[in-house]
């Protein structure tokens, strides 16, 4: 590892938030940057005290932690920022990948620009960025919209909404809706429309499928629905 006194970016600043991306299921592509940072912020802020303790103890770190989730967001967020304020360094992480894309880290990123707080990011995993880059649709442009909400109709309706979009759609869906939402996808956009179906990216069982819509469908249904899913949706006229 290289020693943090020949490279200061590795040496957390007081004050200063450090927005770290973490493994999304290999512990191997944890930067060697982002360990030099957990391992020595005064605080790290993340969803799950009991996942990311884990996964710091497999790297030697102790620190104190801070749960910051969807449920305590706002007042956490505000917390933490007084606490940079007074001159403490913090890293905040998602359970896995990039803090801030579908996962908590936003509302205490605004807390802190709205203070002037410093923030840094510590670039890594991202399941969105992975999937984009080995999935052979468009990647010139794309829109990212999340979870879609739980309901068939939402899901219909923003369907219909982008089908002559320009760009890839793309966005996260869980296993428990992942085969009604490809449904919907081959019923609104045509069984032609190319899409991309990724799961466990990282992982043993790391699964990809890629081609037209009805053929992905057939191939989900005799796939394990277990983990979370990429769903990439390519442009109307677009062609492997």
């Amino acid at each position: 590892m290289t020693d943090p006194a020949a490279n200061p970016s590795l040496i957390p600043q007081a004050g200063h938030l450090y927005v770290v991306a973490t493994p999304i299921g290999n512990l191997a592509d944890l930067t060697e940057r982002a360990r030099a940072i957990l391992g020595a912020v005064d605080v790290v802020a993340c969803e799950d005290t009991r996942t990311t303790g884990a996964m710091l103890t497999r790297f030697g770190l102790r620190r104190e932690l801070l749960a910051y989730h969807e449920h305590n967001e706002t007042e956490a967020a505000e917390r933490l920022a007084e606490m940079l304020a007074a001159g403490k360094s913090i890293a905040v992480v998602s359970d896995a990948g990039t803090p801030g894309l579908s996962d908590p880290g936003f509302r205490l990123v605004r807390a802190c620009r709205r203070r002037g707080l410093p923030v840094v990011p510590v670039p890594g995993p991202s399941a969105l960025t992975a999937v984009l880059s080995a999935s052979g649709l468009p990647t010139n442009g794309f829109l990212f919209v999340g979870f879609l909400p739980p309901k068939s109709a939402a899901r219909i309706g923003f369907f219909e909404k982008y089908r002559d979009f320009d760009y890839t759609l793309a966005l996260y869906e869980s296993c428990h809706r992942i085969d009604k939402a490809m449904a919907e996808i081959t019923a609104t956009l045509g069984p032609s429309r190319v899409v991309c179906i990724a799961k466990e990216v990282t992982k043993l069982h790391e699964t990809f499928l890629v081609g037209p819509a009805a053929d992905v469908e057939a191939r989900l249904a005799k796939t394990s629905l277990k983990g979370e899913f990429v769903v990439l949706i390519a442009p109307k006229d677009f062609e492997l």
